[in-house]
C-alpha cells in the first residue's frame, strides 16, 4: 500500500516537472512574441488611461532571462516628453517570474532623462496623478500590507548588479530650473557608489553617494556628501519657495524591514551634519543645526502609521523620545508625544539651533530638568482633542542672561516698538515719562475689562493656559485655518518688550521659552508685569501706553476713565490701528461695537467683577481727544467703513 502511494507521488512530480519543462520551452520559443504583446498592452494602457504615448523602437530577449530595449519614450499627448531612455538591459530572476513577480538581478541603463516641466497648462506629469473623482469603495486601506507590498515591489526592481550612466532628472517650473545628472552609479558586491552633477540658475555642484546596499535583505547604509568644498545646496526650492537650505552630509541607514503579526516594522537611523536653512517664515537669519540624528522605529498596522516611542531623536546634546502617529480605526486622530529625560539645563541652552534662539546666546544656567508633551488632535471630533504638557525642574537657576535680560522689567527701561521691521519712537517705561501710569493709578474698571478680554486667569497661571491652547487647536480645526491663538498677557508682554512682531517660528519659540523662564523663576511679579503691559502696548496709531491712550481718546488721566470708556479701550487691543471703523458718521459706536460691550458687561457681572450698580447711568462714549479727527476722516467713506466693520469678531 505504501509503495503504491509513493509511486503515485513520484508520478505526480514527474508530470509536474514535465509540464514546467514544456512551459519553459514554450516561453523560450514564443518569448519575443510575448514581449511585443506586453509592450503593446502597455502602450494601449498609457493611451487609454493616461492620454500618453509609449513607444520602444527595438526590444528583444538576450540569453535566457535578459531583455534589451532601445529608444524608450513616454510622452503625454499635449505636453513635453516625460521620459526618454536610449538603452536598457535587464536580467530577471526566472524563479520569481514563474511566481508571477518581477525581480531584477542585473540592470544596465544609459543615456536618458526624466523631465518634469510646468507651463501655463500645468505639469507634464499631471495625467499620472490620482484622479479626484476616484470612486470611494468605503474600505479602509491596510497600511501595513500596502506599504510592505510597495516596498517589496520597489526593492525587487533594484538589482544586485547595477550600472547607470548619463541619466538626468530635469525640473523646469516656468523658468525655475534644476538639472541633476547621474554620471555614473554602480552597485556591485553590495557596495554602491555614484557621482552626480547639479546645475541650477544659481549654482553648480558635484555630489557623491557611497555605501552599503543590499536590496534582497532590505538593508542599506549610505552617505550623501559634496565632492567640492562647501556644503551641499538643495536645488529648486531656493527659487520656487525662497527656501535656502544646505548641509555637509547625510547618512541613511536601514537595518530591518519585517512583517510580523500583521504589523510592518522599519528600523534604522538617519543623521545630518551642519544643516542650514533660511526662510522668512522660520527666522530672520540662517538657522544652523550642527548635529542631528534620528534612530527610528516605524510601525505600520492595519489602521495606523507611527514613529514608535522607542525611537530616539538627538539634537546636538539634546535627546528625546518622540511618538508621532496617525490612526483612523474609529476617528482620524493625529498624535504627538515628546519625552525629554532628565538633562542638564546648560546642555539644553547650548544645544539650541543657532539663529533660532538668538536671545538665549550667552545664557548660563545650572540644574536639570525633564519634559513631557502629549498632544492628540481628533479631526472628526475636535472636542476630544488632548493637550497636556509637564515640565519638572531640579535646582534650576539662571546665572547669566543672554540678549533678553528679563530683569530689566523690574526697573525703568527704554521701549521701542518694531513694526514691519522698523523701530518706532522710544517710550521710557518709568516715572521720568509724564505719561507713565503706575498700576494703582489705572482705573480698576480698565484692569478688570482687559483681564477679562485678554487673560482672565493671569494672576493664577504660570504663563500658559493649557485649556486655552486646547480650545485654540479645536477652533483652528473647525475653521480649517489659524484663526485663534492662545496668547496670555505674559506672552504678549514678552513679545512686546523683547521680541518683534514678525510671524516666524523663531519668534514664537523664543516667546514660549522666555515666558516660562520669567513666570517659573519669579523674576517679575504679576503686578509689575501687568503695570508694564499697560504702559507699553499699542492703543492706536503711534499711541503707546495707557497714559497716552486716555488722553488720545478722552483727554483724561487713566484713573478717570468710566466703565464704558474702559470697555471700549479693552476691545480695541487686538486691532488698535483700526479703531476708527467702529464709529458711524455721527461719531458714535456702531451697533456691533455696542453689542460687543454689552456682552462683555454681562460676562463680567456673571464673574462678579462688577455689579448692576456699576452699570447705572451708562452714557455713550464721546471721543474728544486727537483721535476724533481721524474718525471724521475715515467716515467720509461710509461704504468702506461698513465693509470693514462686518469682519470684526467678538470672541471670549
Amino acid at each position: 500500500m505504501k509503495k503504491t502511494r509513493k509511486k503515485k507521488i513520484f508520478l505526480a512530480l514527474k508530470i509536474t516537472a514535465a509540464l514546467l519543462v514544456v512551459l519553459m520551452v514554450l516561453a523560450v520559443v514564443f518569448r519575443d512574441s510575448l514581449l511585443q504583446q506586453a509592450l503593446a498592452h502597455i502602450s494601449k494602457k498609457m493611451d487609454r488611461e493616461y492620454d500618453s504615448q509609449f513607444s520602444v523602437k527595438h526590444a528583444e530577449f538576450s540569453g535566457l532571462t535578459g531583455v534589451s530595449m532601445q529608444d524608450i519614450v513616454l510622452k503625454p499627448k499635449h505636453s513635453d516628453t516625460l521620459l526618454s531612455m536610449a538603452e536598457v538591459k535587464a536580467d530577471v530572476s526566472l524563479w520569481h517570474l514563474f511566481l508571477g513577480d518581477i525581480q531584477l538581478t542585473q540592470l544596465d541603463a544609459r543615456n536618458g532623462y526624466l523631465q518634469l516641466i510646468k507651463n501655463q497648462n500645468g505639469w507634464n506629469f499631471k495625467s499620472f496623478l490620482p484622479k479626484k473623482d476616484t470612486i470611494d469603495t468605503g474600505e479602509k486601506t491596510n497600511y501595513a500590507k500596502l506599504a510592505y507590498k510597495l516596498l517589496n515591489k520597489g526593492l525587487n526592481l533594484v538589482p544586485t548588479d547595477l550600472k547607470l550612466n548619463n541619466l538626468s532628472l530635469r525640473v523646469n517650473d516656468q523658468g525655475k530650473s534644476a538639472t541633476m545628472r547621474l554620471n555614473q552609479m554602480v552597485l556591485a558586491d553590495k557596495q554602491l557608489e555614484s557621482s552626480i552633477e547639479v546645475h541650477t540658475n544659481t549654482f553648480s555642484q558635484r555630489w557623491k553617494i557611497k555605501g552599503f546596499a543590499d536590496p534582497r535583505n532590505k538593508q542599506t547604509d549610505l552617505r550623501f556628501f559634496n565632492l567640492d568644498t562647501g556644503k551641499i545646496k538643495v536645488p529648486y526650492f531656493d527659487e520656487r519657495y525662497n527656501l535656502k537650505s544646505s548641509f555637509d552630509s547625510i547618512r541613511l541607514k536601514v537595518t530591518e524591514i519585517e512583517m510580523e503579526n500583521g504589523e510592518l516594522h522599519i528600523n534604522g537611523s538617519s543623521s545630518v551634519r551642519n544643516f542650514t536653512i533660511n526662510h522668512s517664515k522660520i527666522a530672520s537669519k540662517d538657522v544652523v543645526i550642527k548635529n542631528a540624528r534620528l534612530d527610528y522605529r516605524f510601525v505600520l498596522g492595519e489602521n495606523f502609521i507611527a514613529l514608535d516611542s522607542s525611537s530616539t531623536a538627538t539634537l546636538n546634546k539634546i535627546k528625546c523620545h518622540p511618538y508621532i502617529s496617525y490612526d483612523n480605526e474609529f476617528d482620524k486622530v493625529y498624535t504627538l508625544k515628546v519625552k525629554i529625560p532628565k538633562m542638564s539645563a546648560q546642555n539644553f541652552i547650548t544645544s539650541l539651533p543657532e539663529g533660532l534662539f538668538t536671545h538665549f546666546q550667552g545664557m548660563e544656567v545650572t540644574g536639570n530638568f525633564d519634559y513631557r508633551l502629549n498632544l492628540a488632535i481628533n479631526k472628526d471630533h475636535p472636542n476630544k482633542t488632548v493637550f497636556d504638557s509637564e515640565f519638572n525642574k531640579e535646582n534650576l537657576e539662571i546665572l547669566k542672561y543672554g540678549e533678553a535680560n528679563l530683569t530689566k522689567l523690574n526697573g525703568p527701561f527704554m521701549y521701542h516698538a518694531i513694526i514691519n521691521g522698523v523701530e518706532q519712537r522710544g517710550i521710557m517705561v518709568g516715572p521720568s515719562n509724564p505719561n507713565y501710569t503706575p498700576l494703582s493709578e489705572i482705573s480698576p474698571y480698565l484692569r478688570k475689562c482687559v483681564l477679562t478680554t485678554e487673560d482672565p486667569s493671569f494672576f493664577s497661571h504660570k504663563g500658559f493656559i493649557k485649556e486655552a491652547f486646547k480650545q485654540s487647536i479645536v477652533k483652528n480645526i473647525r475653521t480649517r485655518k489659524f484663526s485663534r491663538g492662545g496668547s496670555t498677557i505674559s506672552m504678549q508682554l514678552i513679545k512686546n518688550a523683547f521680541l518683534t512682531r514678525e510671524k516666524t517660528l523663531s519668534r514664537k519659540l523664543e516667546e514660549i521659552l522666555l515666558v516660562y523662564i520669567m513666570e517659573n523663576n519669579r523674576i517679575v511679579s504679576k503686578e509689575r508685569m501687568l503695570e508694564v503691559y499697560f504702559n507699553i502696548i499699542e492703543w492706536g496709531p503711534n499711541v503707546y501706553g495707557i497714559g497716552e491712550a486716555a488722553h488720545y481718546y478722552f483727554q483724561k488721566h487713566p484713573s478717570q476713565l468710566t466703565l464704558n470708556e474702559c470697555l471700549y479701550l479693552a476691545n480695541i487691543i487686538p486691532s488698535p490701528r483700526r479703531f476708527m471703523y467702529q464709529f458711524n458718521t455721527e461719531g458714535n459706536l456702531r451697533s456691533f461695537a455696542t453689542n460687543r460691550d454689552d456682552q462683555l458687561i454681562g460676562l463680567m457681572m456673571r464673574r462678579g467683577l462688577i455689579t448692576s450698580e456699576d452699570t447705572i447711568n451708562r452714557l455713550p462714549i464721546m471721543v474728544s481727544g486727537p483721535a476724533r479727527s481721524l474718525i471724521k476722516i475715515r467716515v467720509d467713506n461710509p461704504t468702506e467703513a461698513d465693509t470693514i466693520s462686518t469682519i470684526e469678531e467678538f470672541d471670549f
